[in-house]
C-alpha cells in the first residue's frame, strides 16, 4: 500500500486529537502506530479506516484521495477490515452470525454464499466447532480470532488492527498475535496500534511515533526502535523497555 496523510486535524471539542499532520509513509505492507496513551493512534486509525471524518486535510491510499463526506467514507469502508480492542462482536448473535451479517447487509452476498465464507473463515483460524457459540461463550482470544475472520471474509484491501491485545491476558495475546503474523506472512497489507512493542518492532515495515497529535517521526521498525531520533520517543521507550 501507498499511504500518504496531508494537513490532517481532529478534534472533539476543544481538545485536538489530531494536530495537523502531513507525512508520506511511501510503499510499504505493514505499519505499526505507537506512542503514549491520548497521543492520537486510535483517532488517526479511525480516520484512515473511515469510522472519523477529518475536520480539515485528508489523506490517500494507493494514490487515491478519500473524501471526507459520508458517501466516499461508505464506498471507502467497504474495502477495509477492522478489529477493534474490545471486539465489536454482536452479544446475540452466534460467531458464524457475526460474519454473514456484514457480508449479506453490506456487502450483497447471497445468504448461502456468506455462509460458506464465514464457516471457511471460522475454519482459518481454528473455530469451526464454535460457530454456533455467541460471544458470552468464548475465551478473549476466540472472540478476537472471530473478529479478525469477519475482518479478512470480505477480502479487504487493507486490514486495520487498533489495539487488538489490549483486553487480553498475556497467553491470549500471544495466540492473537501469532494470527496477526500469519496474516502479515501471507502477504496481507496492515495498519496496526499496539503497545506490544517487540511485536511492533517485528511484524512492521514502518513504525511511526505519535505524540500530543502528531506524528513525531517515522522510519524502518529496526532503525527507529534502534536508535529513535526525538527525544520525546527515546524516553518513551526507554520508559517502555525499561520493564
Amino acid at each position: 500500500m501507498h499511504l500518504s496523510l496531508e494537513a490532517l486535524s481532529k478534534s472533539f471539542g476543544t481538545n485536538r486529537v489530531i494536530d495537523n499532520v502531513t507525512v508520506d509513509f511511501g510503499e510499504l505492507r505493514s505499519l505499526a502506530l505507537i506512542g503514549p496513551s491520548g497521543g492520537g493512534k486510535s483517532t488517526l486509525l479511525r480516520i484512515i479506516a473511515g469510522l472519523e471524518a477529518p475536520d480539515s486535510g485528508g489523506f490517500a491510499l494507493d494514490g487515491q484521495h478519500v473524501g471526507a463526506d459520508e458517501e466516499s467514507l461508505r464506498a471507502h469502508r467497504l474495502h477495509l477490515g477492522v478489529v477493534f480492542q474490545a471486539y465489536n462482536l454482536f452479544p446475540h448473535l452466534t460467531a458464524l452470525a457475526n460474519i454473514t451479517l456484514p457480508l449479506e447487509k453490506v456487502h450483497g452476498i447471497a445468504p448461502s454464499a456468506a455462509e460458506e465464507i464465514a464457516r471457511e473463515a471460522l475454519r482459518r483460524f481454528a473455530l469451526a466447532d464454535h460457530a454456533h457459540k455467541k460471544p458470552a461463550e468464548l475465551s478473549g482470544g476466540q472472540k478476537q480470532r472471530v473478529a479478525i475472520a469477519r475482518a479478512i471474509a470480505i477480502k479487504p484491501r487493507l486490514l486495520l488492527f487498533d489495539e487488538p491485545t489490549s483486553a487480553l491476558d498475556p497467553e491470549m495475546t500471544a495466540e492473537v498475535l501469532d494470527v496477526i503474523e500469519e496474516l502479515k506472512n501471507e502477504g496481507r497489507d496492515f495498519l496496526l496500534v499496539t503497545h506490544e512493542m517487540g511485536f511492533a518492532r517485528h511484524v512492521a515495515d514502518r513504525v511511526a511515533f505519535l505524540a500530543q497529535g502528531r506524528i513525531i517521526e517515522h522510519g524502518p521498525a529496526g532503525e527507529l526502535f534502534a536508535a529513535p531520533q526525538s527525544r520525546e520517543c527515546r524516553d518513551f521507550l526507554a520508559r517502555i523497555l525499561r520493564h
